[in-house]
């Protein structure tokens, strides 16, 4: 009888220890939604760094975007976009930035059509996808200075809104007057020449936003819902690096 119940036994232990292993080592699966307080570095089986052979100049001038060991810097102008060498759908991405000036503006398109990218000239933007704004914190009393109205329609700390003829259901809370921006459910972003981290989940025509390592706005219903990803050029410098992604089914 002790012999029999002795020899399954390793078995059973190996089996109980490869399954530990396999729930601690192995990335989420493609489905599940990371917690809300998550910083996701982008390491790990399937993800890909995005450098200069991965995009290309839209509407900008020959320096408008210049690749150095691993760093994209921006020079701010002309306004327009550089956009991924290929189109994706259901993906994740990590993006690290820092704004040069106080005030600056600058973003990420994704899901940006050939439609909306079509013919831009210098100082236009795409009129189709949707941005993951990136914005200082200086630019809210630019504004306010400048037109004498309240800011209260957009914030400095990760804004998710559908561009021109795209649609998108925002996530809570969300700018007032029925619009379709999703606000951050907390500020977070840093100020100007400090680094910022974002996450981005972009799923099944569901974007979501982690900003400095945790979830605070998104949408979904989003149509588009596949395309080019833009790093956007706004009328200030802007660097970014640790540009990652990862496709996911």
């Amino acid at each position: 009888m002790s012999r029999f119940l002795w020899q399954p036994l390793p078995l059973f232990a190996f089996f109980l220890t490869f399954i530990s292993h396999l729930c601690l080592t192995q990335p989420l699966f493609a489905q599940e939604i990371p917690p809300k307080v998550a910083m996701i570095k982008g390491e790990g089986k399937g993800w890909v760094e995005l450098g200069e052979k991965d995009f290309q100049t839209v509407n900008g001038d020959s320096d408008t975007w210049v690749w150095k060991e691993g760093v994209c810097y921006c020079k701010g102008t002309p306004v327009g976009v550089t956009k991924s060498t290929k189109t994706f759908t259901n993906f994740e991405m990590v993006a690290t930035w820092r704004h040069m000036k106080n005030a600056g503006n600058s973003g990420i398109f994704i899901w940006a059509t050939e439609k909306g990218l079509k013919g831009l000239k210098p100082n236009q933007l795409p009129s189709v996808g949707i941005e993951v704004q990136i914005l200082d914190h200086g630019y809210t009393e630019q504004f306010e200075k400048s037109t004498g109205k309240k800011a209260d329609w957009f914030t400095t700390n990760g804004d998710v809104f559908p561009v021109g003829g795209s649609t998108m259901v925002p996530f809570e809370p969300k700018a007032p007057g029925g619009s379709s921006r999703s606000f951050p459910s907390k500020n977070l972003s840093k100020g100007v020449g400090e680094w910022n981290h974002y996450y981005i989940r972009a799923v099944d025509g569901e974007v979501r936003l982690w900003v400095n390592g945790e979830m605070v706005s998104g949408g979904t219903k989003c149509n588009p819902k596949s395309g080019f990803i833009c790093l956007e050029s706004e009328g200030s410098p802007v660097e970014f690096k640790n540009l990652r992604i990862r496709e996911l089914p």
